[in-house]
């Protein structure tokens, strides 16, 4: 059952970091699953450093936001690599 939570979990983290970064309309759903599933290990990785964090592995509002704010940074990242620059 926690992979299927962490599926919804990481779909729902991608999904809205999509959005914030603006690449919505370049991502699948199953682009926004990688990348929030792959953001919720970023997001916990500095989150450890910082105090905080959460496992998407059962549904909690700390959870969806580590892996948020990690999807984003990863969505970031991708942005300096593809374009040079951050959007």
């Amino acid at each position: 059952m926690g992979i299927i939570i962490a599926l919804i979990v990481g779909g729902v983290a991608g999904w809205l970091a999509s959005l914030v970064m603006g690449r919505d309309a370049s991502m699948g759903i199953f682009m926004n699953i990688i990348v929030g599933i792959i953001g919720s290990f970023i997001g916990n990785f500095i989150g450890q450093y910082l105090g905080f964090g959460g496992s998407i592995q059962q549904f909690s509002i700390p959870g969806l936001i580590t892996a948020f704010v990690g999807a984003v940074v990863l969505l970031l990242i991708l942005n300096l690599i593809q374009r040079g620059r951050a959007r």
